[in-house]
């Protein structure tokens, strides 16, 4: 059979419960017509590139799929007549990744680092630079020196 990794959009009021009530109904669906769902991950609430249905921010889920082509595309067509589903888009591949995304890796690594753009540490002597100067502006007219 071949394999696919899909991922959906769903709109920014839907609840977490919902959107696995989503996955669980389209998992049911594909494994009704014959195939499996692998690995599911749930990116979260994230910001759109652009609005979509007046929506700023969607919940992004990949789904790893198994499954007939005409599984495939009946999800697909029920997804597109759902008013929860934003987008969705679903991409053959050769074989399927079960290591985690690129996207939940990134999350990872932002996580291991700590902090964020306030915790930046010492950054110690910068020893190719020079002693700065007092000032910074040039001195104005009535300016004490």
């Amino acid at each position: 059979m071949p394999l696919y990794e899909h991922v959906f959009l769903a709109r920014q009021d839907v609840s977490a419960q919902q959107v696995e009530q989503l996955v669980e109904q389209y998992k049911g669906l594909i494994e009704g017509a014959g195939g499996t769902v692998g690995k599911i991950e749930n990116w979260g609430l994230r910001s759109l590139a652009y609005r979509i249905k007046k929506n700023r921010k969607a919940h992004y889920t990949l789904m790893n799929i198994n499954a007939p082509h005409a599984a495939v595309a009946e999800m697909e067509r029920q997804m597109g007549l759902s008013e929860d589903v934003l987008r969705c888009m679903t991409f053959r591949v050769g074989e399927l990744d079960e290591e985690p995304s690129a996207m939940m890796q990134k999350r990872d690594r932002d996580d291991r680092r700590g902090g964020g753009r306030g915790d930046r540490g010492d950054r110690g002597d910068r020893g190719d630079r020079g002693e700065r100067s007092g000032g910074g502006r040039p001195p104005r007219r009535g300016d004490e020196e």
